[in-house]
């Protein structure tokens, strides 16, 4: 039995289903609000049992890794909570997880963190996330951590968000910095392909894997590529970071969801890559290049629709 911790989100719900076509036995502990509503097809007969609970309550995390052999933690709030939610959800409950997880003998627990995450960061997220590396190297039990570039993806909450602020500005796009920041994404079916292999390999046990695409871009690189495969041409204005950190804190007052997050601009603040044949030398297959990538879904998307969508759309609410 593998439990799926974060099944719902951007990499989980990829997962599973990848899990799903293998015919794997598979468990998902979801809070109340989501495990109605889940991304695959519930009635499938390899379908995942379902936990209802947070990685916060003891009990419903207790039966959900009971007679789990391994845990595939991807539970998160990287991309919508404050620093309070980040320290309850992702290190709270990393720590309540492996708690549960000793005591249930569970054998194995894959995560994926974070090029860049390291306890000692002067950045929030990259410090949570080193946070809970440490937490789990510490823990006594089998590991995995998979530490990735930025992931992109059909659904993405990095990559869309940008076109869909271009989609609402005709004229110009705001950049944090000069734009030299070089970043190493990586396709989530890539980064899905890794996780799943890791399950077979036991060279990947009690290691820590820096993974990412086959090229490397600056930020201002990756938004020339976006309004190139978009068609979105626009004049790029470089931007201190804190003054962009200060109107992504206004943006967030005036609607219910905010394009640009304290997160985000932490992805953005610093070099995020590592070597190149790294996917190739721990899982043996390349993984895809971002613009060849991007030009297979993103010039079908009507951004301008889904940007009103996004921008009234609830917060997540809190676990």
């Amino acid at each position: 039995m593998i439990l799926i911790t974060g099944g719902t989100g951007f990499i989980g719900r990829h997962v599973v289903r990848a899990l799903m076509e293998r015919g794997l036995p598979l468990r998902c502990l979801l809070p109340e609000h989501r495990a109605g509503r889940v991304p695959w097809d519930a009635n499938a007969p390899n379908s995942p049992e379902i936990i209802v609970g947070t990685i916060l309550d003891q009990e419903a995390v207790f039966r959900a890794v009971t007679g789990a052999h391994t845990i595939i933690h991807l539970e998160n709030a990287m991309w919508w909570g404050r620093e309070r939610d980040l320290e309850r959800i992702e290190v709270a409950g990393t720590r309540n997880l492996i708690t549960q997880a000793r005591a249930a003998r569970v054998g194995r627990l894959i995560t994926v963190s974070h090029l860049g995450a390291a306890s000692s960061s002067a950045y929030m997220l990259h410090r949570i996330k080193g946070q809970v590396e440490e937490m789990i190297r510490a823990s006594g039990l089998a590991y995995t951590i998979i530490r990735s570039g930025i992931v992109f993806g059909e659904d993405d909450a990095f990559i869309n968000n940008i076109a869909m602020m271009l989609s609402t500005n005709p004229f110009f796009y705001l950049m944090p910095g000069m734009g030299e920041v070089s970043l190493h994404p990586i396709y989530i079916d890539d980064l899905v392909r890794a996780v799943v292999s890791s399950l077979e390999q036991i060279n990947t046990v009690d290691r820590v894997l820096e993974i990412g695409g086959p090229e490397y871009t600056t930020i201002e690189d990756l938004l020339r590529t976006v309004m190139r495969v978009t068609r979105m041409h626009r004049l790029i204005i470089s931007m201190p970071p804190y003054v962009m950190r200060g109107l992504a804190r206004l943006y967030s007052r005036i609607f219910p969801r905010s394009f640009v997050t304290p997160h985000w601009l932490d992805i953005l603040a610093t070099n995020r890559t590592t070597q190149l044949g790294n996917t190739y030398d721990y899982f043996g297959f390349q993984p895809r290049r971002f613009e060849d990538t991007l030009v297979t879904y993103m010039p079908q998307q009507r951004y301008y629709l889904k940007t009103i969508r996004f921008a009234f759309r609830r917060r997540p609410r809190r676990l």
